[in-house]
């Protein structure tokens, strides 16, 4: 979707590595202004140096976001940086443990529940009064399958991914009225290190060789395969874009066809 995007400005959370990083690069060559926002100001500065590289206006601004005050000061900033926001990907999350659920400790289930949820509501809390002054804008958060569909020893995760959708859906109603669109994207197993962590986890979990545990995701979906990152993030332009101005309160499957509800 080249030029899609033209001119607006878009901040992606997480968008240093992995999925974030597809996205942000996806969004730069949309035509996107982009924002790398992450922890870690080192990686997100390599992704908007190839960002550059495609032409692409970005800059990185570190925030946790986890924290309120340092969301509410990534908000300030990309304001007085660009005077506006048309989208915002909450993609930043961790996988948490992968265990029975009576061996996870409160807080893992805290911190899981913090990082996959919490920052969801913190970030589109923290953009929501100025999408509202502009009467428009998009609302992205990248929650996943296992929110749709059960997936034994990831019970934090799970909660969390669940808890994204229902955010989005209610928030969309909510902003309705003002223009702005909500919604979410639900990848299924995406090609990368972290679902190679889950397979090892879940191979583990299960007491099965890693080849199986990686059949068992890539079988369960029609393509017989898993996902690639850039597939996730073609989903996220079409929703930043003018070609989804209809779209909103959706919950997106990229998932190869593991789900299909």
């Amino acid at each position: 979707m080249v030029g899609a995007l033209d001119g607006k400005v878009v901040v992606v959370t997480g968008g240093n590595r992995g999925i974030g990083e597809a996205i942000s690069l996806a969004m730069g060559r949309a035509g996107a202004r982009v924002v790398v926002s992450s922890r870690d100001r080192v990686s997100a500065d390599l992704v908007v140096a190839m960002l550059a590289q495609q032409g692409a206006e970005a800059v990185a601004m570190a925030a946790d976001v986890t924290e309120e005050a340092s969301v509410a000061n990534l908000a300030r900033a990309v304001v007085e940086r660009f005077g506006r926001v048309d989208a915002v990907v909450a993609n930043a999350g961790i996988a948490g443990p992968t265990r029975l659920l009576h061996e996870i400790t409160l807080s893992e289930w805290r911190e899981c529940l913090a990082t996959d949820l919490d920052s969801v509501f913190l970030t589109f809390r923290a953009f929501s009064a100025l999408l509202i002054e502009q009467r428009g804008g998009s609302l992205i958060a990248i929650s996943s399958m296992t929110g749709k569909r059960p997936l034994a020893g990831r019970t934090p995760y799970a909660a969390a991914k669940m808890g994204v959708i229902g955010l989005c859906r209610s928030l969309a109603l909510e902003l309705g009225v003002h223009g702005i669109r909500v919604n979410s994207v639900c990848p299924g197993a995406v090609n990368g290190p972290r679902v190679a962590d889950v397979i090892q986890n879940q191979a583990r979990l299960q007491g099965v060789s890693e080849d199986v545990a990686r059949r068992q995701f890539s079988e369960a979906s029609a393509l017989k395969r898993l996902v690639d990152p850039d597939e996730v993030a073609a989903a996220c332009v079409f929703l930043a874009s003018d070609a989804s101005t209809a779209i909103t309160g959706e919950d997106v499957n990229v998932t190869a066809g593991a789900v299909m509800y």
